[in-house]
């Protein structure tokens, strides 16, 4: 699969969400969406993403975008995620790594020496009509969030 390009259709997905809800980026047409692939719940990096989101979360409401994250962890644990650090984020379960692979972002990884397949952090900002209006791959977390609400605010 390659890699998504600004200006394509945003791969549908249907996940389970946070809370028990159904999460559909087909339901969330006609608004703004960001969906940002993370690897694990509540590691330092992830945790810092999801908590930068999470501060931004009113400003991204005034320009009606929802932001979406995505890992392969259960909806049970996102619920503990959200519930340990107050987040304000929607999370999916992608437990069988299916979207992370229709966006091209389960990848193989390294780490000390051992190669395994992982979710690549990532971050798409779909437009009201589904497409991609905006990618960013391998993501640093420092500052990220607020590129995202700067890149939505000009859509």
């Amino acid at each position: 699969m390659g890699e998504l390009a600004v200006g394509e259709t945003a791969p549908e997905f249907d996940l389970e969400g946070s809370g028990g809800e159904r999460i559909a980026l087909s339901a969330l047409k006609g608004h703004p969406v960001v969906v940002y692939f993370y690897p694990k719940d509540d590691t330092p990096g992830c945790t810092k993403e999801a908590i930068a989101f999470t501060d931004l979360i009113a400003d991204f409401r005034k320009i009606d975008v929802t932001i979406i994250g995505v890992s392969p962890d259960t909806a049970a644990k996102h619920d503990k995620f959200i519930a340990k650090h107050e987040l304000a984020v929607r999370l999916a379960a992608d437990t069988q790594t299916g979207t992370a692979e229709a966006y091209g972002v389960w990848v193989e990884k390294s780490m000390y020496g051992k190669k395994y397949m992982g979710v690549e952090r990532a971050t798409f900002l779909v437009d009201a009509d589904g497409k991609i209006a905006q990618v960013w791959r391998k993501v640093k977390v420092p500052g990220h969030a607020e590129a995202v609400l700067e890149a939505a605010r000009a859509l």
